[in-house]
């Protein structure tokens, strides 16, 4: 309860912990009680909250060239959720609150790529100059080679490869801020359609910092192999191969970005997660996994009542915590379901923007099943860029709401590639 401190000056608002008030015998001090704040996750919970802003960070770096990226995805999870999948607990990288705030990502050797075409092997030649198992034979490019000699060369001396098949170089660069020392990171794609009959420069097409001709690969391959022209430093690189039937089905090269770099080590040890941890509110060290008073709730929203996916872009609450029990009655310590907006129907890609009660942290899904406390925590809008169902619950005070569920449905069309221009 607040303590009244007596009269002051026509004042009001807050100073630290003291709110003055205007009332009716002039104005009134107050002192509020201060709260210590319980730190809300579980060291499980923040390792995976602050894995998950990098990657974020990372994925949205390549700007959309990564659509089909993942093969045999179907219509329950996106491309970015697979890259998210692929990586968490896998490549452990951690930045702070601050440092994505202000647009800070530190390149990783992060699964970009997962197909059932065989991988392009890469390495570092004698020289320190990273190149790929991919031969060329005899051929040197130069400025004056075409994309049909190019083609010709790969064609004639890799199997797996054939007219039509696309090969995309990306290579991102890793700077730090001179002013905030954020890490930042910039990546670029170019990509190359496997064409005999195609006169273009093949460098007008790409860049040679990708697709030179470099002797000694590690002894991969004898002559001539695909490679960088100049050494990688604080930087990144991945060669992908592509091929799309006629059927419209794209399959693709497992990839892993290659990556150099002098503060990469710095963002993975436990120092990093400790900072990272703290400027997300730190770690609930208190937290008891198996109290029945934190996640009896949970349990209890997964088994009443069932989870039915809707149709048509509608939200649909089910389970036990939503404030109406099994028999319709209204229970005590409700907390709302969650409630989502966005686009349900779309082309390329929408975003979708959740909200809850004050005071509680919203848990989703896109893989159909039933969120817990252990799923993602909604940070900021998620972008869908398949048809996905979602489903979300809000926890307050260890109190767990129903489940909310929307499915987002992608109408096809568009090159979709690795690299596409129209991305």
């Amino acid at each position: 309860m607040a303590k009244a401190l007596g009269q002051s000056s026509d004042l009001s608002g807050k100073v630290g912990l003291i709110t003055y008030a205007q009332t009716k015998y002039g104005t009134v001090a107050y002192l509020r009680k201060k709260v210590t704040k319980i730190p809300r996750r579980s060291e499980r919970q923040m390792e995976i909250r602050t894995q998950w802003v990098n990657l974020g960070a990372i994925y949205r770096q390549f700007n959309k060239t990564l659509k089909k990226a993942f093969e045999g995805l179907g219509n329950q999870m996106s491309v970015y959720n697979a890259f998210v999948q692929a990586n968490i607990n896998v490549v452990k990288v951690y930045i702070s609150k601050q440092e994505k705030l202000n647009g800070g990502s530190v390149l990783a050797p992060y699964m970009i790529t997962r197909g059932s075409m065989p991988s392009i092997v890469m390495t570092k030649n004698g020289s320190d100059v990273l190149v790929t198992d991919l031969s060329l034979g005899n051929l040197v490019i130069t400025e004056a080679t075409t994309v049909a000699q190019f083609s010709a060369a790969v064609i004639a001396n890799n199997e797996d490869y054939v007219n039509g098949d696309q090969l995309t170089f990306f290579y991102g660069v890793q700077l730090v801020d001179a002013v905030t020392g954020v890490p930042r990171a910039k990546i670029t794609g170019y990509k190359v359609v496997l064409d005999t009959q195609d006169g273009t420069a093949l460098w007008n097409m790409v860049s040679a910092l990708g697709f030179s001709s470099v002797q000694g690969s590690g002894g991969m391959v004898n002559g001539y192999c695909l490679g960088m022209n100049s050494v990688i430093t604080n930087g990144a690189a991945a060669w992908v191969h592509s091929r799309e039937d006629a059927s419209g089905n794209l399959t693709v090269s497992t990839q892993f970005l290659y990556v150099d770099s002098t503060i990469l080590a710095s963002y993975q040890d436990e120092s990093a997660f400790g900072s990272s941890a703290a400027s997300y509110g730190g770690i609930n060290t208190s937290a008891v996994y198996l109290d029945p008073k934190s996640y009896a709730a949970v349990i209890a929203g997964a088994a009443g009542g069932g989870v039915s996916p809707s149709g048509g872009g509608s939200e649909t609450p089910s389970g036990g915590g939503s404030g109406t029990n099994t028999n319709g009655s209204n229970t005590t310590n409700s907390v709302a379901a969650p409630t989502f907006s966005g686009e349900t129907q779309f082309t390329e890609s929408t975003q979708v923007t959740m909200s809850g009660p004050a005071g509680a942290s919203i848990f989703y899904t896109v893989d159909g099943s039933t969120p817990t406390d252990q799923s993602l925590e909604y940070e900021e809008p998620i972008t869908l860029s398949a048809t996905t169902t979602v489903k979300a619950i809000a926890i307050k005070d260890g109190v767990s709401s129903a489940v909310t569920s929307r499915t987002y449905s992608k109408v096809e069309g568009g090159d979709d590639e690795p690299g596409g221009d129209d991305h």
